[in-house]
């Protein structure tokens, strides 16, 4: 554990989403693999992705960014009207698919539920707060982090953005009074490390949904985008934060 975390100032938890708090990593990613494909082929890119492939090179963004960022790569343009058709598009086909896919993890929801008695609770998200919805429903964690404490980067910013963008780490920050070490973000992906760690957040890595075999790499990557610790479950988080409980 890296001297820059200061776990006594800790007030609240900064929570990401997909692929922290739930493992939606990888069936959004078969969902949203065939409407990035459509959208290619719309553009008339010949080039198409796998689930997979999209997951390794895009995971911590939104369908917003993914979708510039492909554009851009292929030398086309994507219109306006045409952006927005095909975020709804993805939104709409990820979450059905997300609702019927997750289920709630006593591994989850039992140390949340722990710490939520000493800490305040918030969810930061690159994610749409329609998806976020049906997440947390589906994982049952719906009470613990309530619509006014998620923070969406696609819907809570006057102007949608993603991380590693720390627009909604800023917005979490200004709307919870908090600065510095009285947040603690908690991130599996290394543009959320990026952007908490530009807002001013310390961050610890999260390996709990993350395939055991991108495990070694996933730290690696996560300790030097900025994180000062990695974890391997909530547990595993829960227990580091009581024994400086119990030290104070």
């Amino acid at each position: 554990m890296s001297a820059r975390l200061d776990l006594e100032a800790v007030e609240v938890l900064l929570c990401d989403a997909d692929g922290n708090l739930f493992p939606s990593e990888e069936p959004a990613f078969v969902a949203s693999a065939a409407v990035t494909n459509g959208l290619l082929s719309e553009l008339g890119v010949g080039r198409r992705y796998s689930a997979t492939e999209l997951r390794l090179a895009t995971t911590g963004k939104n369908f917003r960014t993914t979708a510039v960022d492909l554009a851009r790569a292929h030398g086309v343009e994507i219109t306006t009207e045409q952006l927005e058709w095909w975020v709804a598009e993805e939104m709409r086909r990820v979450t059905a698919h997300l609702r019927e896919a997750l289920e709630p993890d006593e591994d989850v929801v039992s140390p949340l539920r722990q710490l939520a008695e000493r800490y305040c609770l918030a969810a930061v998200s690159s994610s749409a707060s329609t998806r976020l919805d049906a997440c947390f429903r589906a994982a049952g964690l719906a009470s613990l982090l309530p619509e006014e404490m998620r923070y969406s980067a696609e819907d809570s910013l006057p102007i949608p953005a993603s991380k590693p963008d720390p627009a909604i780490y800023v917005l979490a920050g200004e709307e919870l009074d908090i600065s510095g070490s009285q947040g603690l973000a908690v991130e599996d992906a290394v543009p959320g490390v990026q952007s908490a760690v530009a807002a001013g957040f310390p961050v610890v890595g999260n390996l709990m949904f993350v395939p055991r075999p991108e495990r070694a790499a996933r730290a690696e990557a996560l300790l030097e985008a900025g994180a000062a610790a990695i974890v391997v479950s909530w547990w595993d988080l829960e227990n580091m934060l009581a024994l400086q409980t119990r030290a104070c």
